[in-house]
């Protein structure tokens, strides 16, 4: 469904300079936008590229000029376009709202909520809720006695196990498997003995999960992840984690079980934090690091073992040296030789 350039501004609180009235078809990025597309300009720097482009109408920050076409000012222009996007993808899909499609498999206990979208060969499990306006895309499989809030996407072959809660606005996607059996072995006698996994994982509202992310179920209770917190695509969660509020964890980070993190962390891509640890809020982790100890509330960590930051790039800064520290204890060591050499 096209729409002007007015009201998409209206959905973003723009400022209209120019033809209000234009249709926009589309909303594509600068080096892909064609004539009837909206795009955007993010900076000073890319203006050129505006004026270049046959784009019909553009997002762009506050100050910038009129060329001929309308133009959206707004504070954030990337933050605008996505909000622009984002609508007209949903207006596009807006005519399967609400279909079944008749491959998909339902529990005939399962309480499906009004204007709910289950794609081809889906399965709902006995005994689970899905809330208002959810979308389960094609091959989506949700266990028994699950609950999902209003407004959650699970996108094509996305797995929940038997239990699962997820709150509202979830978005889980391709792939990724939630509430899978946490890895818990007892050694008896030289053998590796299965420990009953029988918690589950409890998905606030506003989490976004990313592709082939994995978490486990905790062992008797929940494992957790707090309202708003973004997963990257290859992440581990392993049971029992508890992890706060708006956290960022960033693709192939690996949390081992029993973990907990505060609110606002961040946890840079292919980092490794350790089991039955407490990582405080606004933590900063580096890439690559191993966190190994408990990280107090407001430090910045790097490194493998991680440290604070500051004594880590110093560290680096040390090893730079040694080659020409090496080269000088030879040398000294060569003159110490002759000398002793002499005195003989």
């Amino acid at each position: 469904m096209n729409r002007t350039v007015r009201q998409l501004a209206a959905l973003v609180g723009g400022e209209v300079l120019g033809d209000g009235d234009v249709t926009i078809e589309s909303a594509r990025t600068l080096s892909d936008a064609g004539p009837g597309d909206l795009t955007f300009v993010d900076g000073e720097r890319n203006l050129h590229v505006w004026h270049a482009c046959v784009a019909a109408a553009a997002v762009v920050p506050q100050g910038v000029p009129l060329n001929g076409r309308p133009i959206i000012r707004v504070a954030d222009p990337k933050v605008a376009f996505g909000t622009i996007v984002q609508a007209l993808k949903l207006a596009r899909s807006s005519s399967s709202t609400g279909r079944i499609d008749p491959t998909a498999h339902l529990h005939p206990s399962a309480i499906i909520g009004p204007d709910a979208t289950i794609g081809p060969f889906a399965v709902v499990g006995e005994g689970t809720v899905i809330g208002a306006r959810c979308h389960l895309h094609a091959g989506a499989v949700v266990g028994h006695f699950c609950t999902l809030g209003d407004d959650v996407i699970l996108h094509p072959h996305s797995v929940l196990y038997d239990d699962c809660r997820l709150g509202d606005r979830v978005t889980i996607h391709a792939n990724a498997v939630i509430g899978a059996d946490g890895y818990g072995y007892k050694v008896q006698q030289g053998k590796n003995l299965k420990v009953p996994q029988l918690g589950c994982v409890e998905i606030g509202d506003d989490v976004e999960i990313g592709a082939c992310t994995t978490i486990d179920r905790g062992t008797f209770g929940p494992t957790r992840i707090g309202e708003g917190t973004k997963i990257d695509n290859q992440v581990m969660i392993a049971h029992n984690c508890q992890i706060g509020k708006h956290n960022l964890i960033v693709s192939q980070v690996g949390i081992a079980g029993s973990t907990t993190t505060g609110d606002n962390v961040i946890i840079a891509g292919q980092c490794g934090v350790g089991d039955h640890l407490t990582i405080g809020d606004r933590v900063v982790i580096g890439a690559l690091a191993g966190v190994f100890r408990d990280v107090p509330a407001d430090s910045r960590v790097l490194g493998n073992p991680a440290r604070p930051i500051k004594e880590t790039l110093r560290i680096v800064a040390s090893i730079q040296k040694l080659p020409g520290l090496v080269r000088d204890m030879q040398r000294v060591k060569r003159k110490v030789d002759l000398a002793e050499g002499d005195g003989e």
